[in-house]
């Protein structure tokens, strides 16, 4: 299952994990949560397809795309981005955005910082899960830079010492500063 998962989410059939994984469900006819691979699962088996079938386009899209949320992470550096999602994680492809974390007293501080820039963004808003399942909703400003998606999800100050927890909830969310982002291209 952790195949048709990676599947779905390389050739851009579905963007979410959460979707994918509840997709692949239904196609292999499994109705219990324990018999779903686990997030960590997910992501092997997408690095294992992506190397068989990707091999030769990801990972210039991958340092293309960690290029554009670098620029974007000093624009916003103000507010103590922290990168997450697939650019992060290394699994991203072509289809996917960039997403960030930003952190600030109130979201109208960001979005201020937008319109000053001249910046057009659609709002919407994005559901996260911390531990003991809470779950809050957080504005987000989504905006193209080229051809790449950025999604901003806003969050408040005390946020960045607490990580909300991944997609399918195994574990805290993977984040990166703007620092722990130059190191990680450094190596690549």
């Amino acid at each position: 299952m952790a195949y048709e998962i990676a599947r779905m989410l390389a050739d851009g059939t579905c963007r979410d994990i959460r979707v994918a994984r509840r997709k692949a469900a239904e196609r292999l006819g499994t109705t219990s949560r324990f018999e779903l691979p686990t997030e960590a699962e997910i992501e092997q088996a997408l690095k294992t397809h992506q190397s068989l079938f990707q091999r030769e386009q990801q990972p210039a899209v991958l340092k293309e795309l960690r290029r554009q949320a670098l620029a974007a992470m000093k624009t916003l550096a103000p507010f103590s981005p922290r990168l997450v999602g697939p650019v992060l994680t290394g699994t991203a492809v072509s289809h996917n955005r960039i997403e960030l974390h930003l952190f600030s007293e109130t979201p109208e501080e960001v979005i201020l910082f937008l319109l000053d820039r001249d910046i057009p963004w659609h709002d919407g808003e994005r559901t996260l899960c911390f531990s003991g399942g809470v779950k809050r909703s957080y504005p987000v400003c989504r905006f193209r830079a080229g051809d790449t998606d950025i999604e901003l999800v806003l969050l408040p100050s005390e946020a960045l010492r607490q990580p909300p927890l991944s997609p399918l909830g195994d574990r805290p969310l993977q984040r990166a500063s703007l620092s722990q982002l130059q190191e990680l291209m450094e190596e690549s």
